[in-house]
């Protein structure tokens, strides 16, 4: 079989005792040979995933060498490719291991074995399981998939010996995979691996710190100490306490000149607000600031909106560079009016969908972004000041990590300002500006 594409070559760096455990479980050495699944879950950069990819392959390839159908499951597709296809053709590539890897088909090949790839972010996502006989499983952020999708998987795997590899980082101590698979880790047969950062021998102390310096309250503790721990009262904690700390004046704009910034806007309804943001970005995305905001909570026609997103668009470029601006995508009317306004105003803006993606992962992107002292907000910006030091978590979903919204909570400024950098989150939440 050859390879359709060269690809860089994985540098591998010494295993930690429990990523070796992770590495060899299903081997008839290991005492937890007998097992039918692995869950490996704790901290962020705690070395699970590449040993998880390693153990899988390994098992796969050495166990099923005549040929079997495998899964591969991701968030989504992207994360899927970004985080596990991606250094999986890396460490084949080390390893001296020929593949195909389809892109169009989203499946790879390697020896006579086929993985097929899915991502698993909706509940209509287990219908594309339906069918298929699998030998093994690998589920890459597992606490995130929902739980009929992870339920079709394990049923997918019914050849003889087949065995489901997962890993994930903490949610709630109900979530569906601590309460089914890990307590119940006897019962159902489980093999448990938990991970801190000090179980990666190639993080440096220096770099542990950093980590830990980028995360407080409930992120703290499921991503650094990798703990299950539930969600409750104020979300922004930090903000909250000294709301000060992170408000800017025009003053330190000019020392700190925004590169360029997009628009996240939120349409309002009967009970809530119309609401635009402005954010931008200082050099290298050192710092995300919230420049401009607009907020209009009584009822106006769509012509008075659009007249109203021209006027803070024109505001906005009269002073920094902006061509994109992200939008709820459940009012796609109102967007398709927008749209026709910017272009007979005779405005270079993009006007695209705001991504929605899981409300948590824009909320611990703002926590970190605090705690790392890489938020702030313009004084001007009184709206969404209330709304970071006044969100709490809805105490009626103690299941759940769900932002209270009872009509009263100003939602709409946390929206549009989360649509105007969700975009690029996952981009700069980690970068070193030390």
């Amino acid at each position: 079989m050859i390879k359709k594409k060269k690809s860089k070559s994985f540098k591998f760096l010494p295993f930690s005792p429990k990523q070796n455990k992770l590495l060899n479980w299903w081997r008839e050495e290991s005492p937890h040979h007998d097992k039918d699944m692995i869950i490996a879950d704790g901290s962020i950069r705690s070395g699970k995933t590449i040993a998880c990819i390693c153990s899988f392959l390994l098992f796969t390839q050495e166990t099923f060498p005549n040929g079997e159908n495998f899964i591969l499951a991701g968030k989504t597709m992207g994360a899927l490719k970004k985080n596990v296809v991606k250094p999986m053709i890396q460490i084949l590539t080390a390893w001296g291991w020929t593949y195909n890897y389809n892109r169009s088909e989203n499946y790879i090949e390697i020896g006579n074995n086929t993985y097929y790839m899915y991502g698993a972010n909706t509940e209509a996502s287990q219908d594309a399981l339906q069918g298929l006989t699998a030998a093994g499983a690998y589920a890459d952020e597992a606490a995130l998939f929902p739980q009929s999708f992870i339920d079709q998987m394990i049923g997918r795997c019914s050849v003889e010996g087949a065995k489901v590899f997962m890993n994930c980082n903490p949610e709630g101590p109900h979530h569906y995979v601590k309460a089914e698979f890990i307590d119940k880790a006897k019962e159902k047969n489980v093999y448990h691996l938990h991970f801190t950062m000090d179980d990666n021998l190639s993080l440096s102390q220096k770099v542990k710190d950093r980590f830990r310096r980028m995360f407080t309250g409930v992120f703290f503790k499921r991503f650094i100490l990798g703990l299950w721990v539930a969600s409750d009262g104020l979300i922004y904690q930090q903000f909250a306490d000294n709301p000060d700390e992170f408000m800017i004046d025009d003053e330190w704009l000019q020392k700190n000149p925004i590169m360029y910034g997009t628009i996240g806007v939120d349409f309002g309804g009967n009970t809530s607000a119309h609401s635009f943001k402005f954010t931008g970005f200082t050099y290298q995305y050192k710092e995300v600031v919230t420049v401009m905001e607009y907020y209009r909570h009584e009822r106006i026609t769509p012509k008075q909106l659009n007249e109203d997103f021209i006027d803070f668009v024109r505001r906005v470029q009269s002073k920094y560079k902006c061509y994109e601006a992200y939008c709820d995508s459940a009012e796609q009317t109102l967007i398709s009016g927008m749209e026709a306004a910017i272009v007979e105003a005779g405005i270079t803006l993009d006007i695209k969908n705001a991504i929605k993606g899981p409300i948590n992962d824009r909320i611990a992107f703002y926590n970190s972004m605090m705690a790392q002292g890489r938020y702030k907000i313009h004084k001007s910006c009184t709206h969404l000041k209330s709304a970071f030091e006044e969100a709490v978590y809805d105490e009626d979903e103690p299941t759940k990590d769900v932002r209270l919204d009872d009509g009263k909570m100003d939602i709409d400024s946390l929206d549009s300002q989360e649509y105007s950098t969700e975009y690029i989150q996952n981009d700069i939440m980690y970068i070193n500006v030390a």
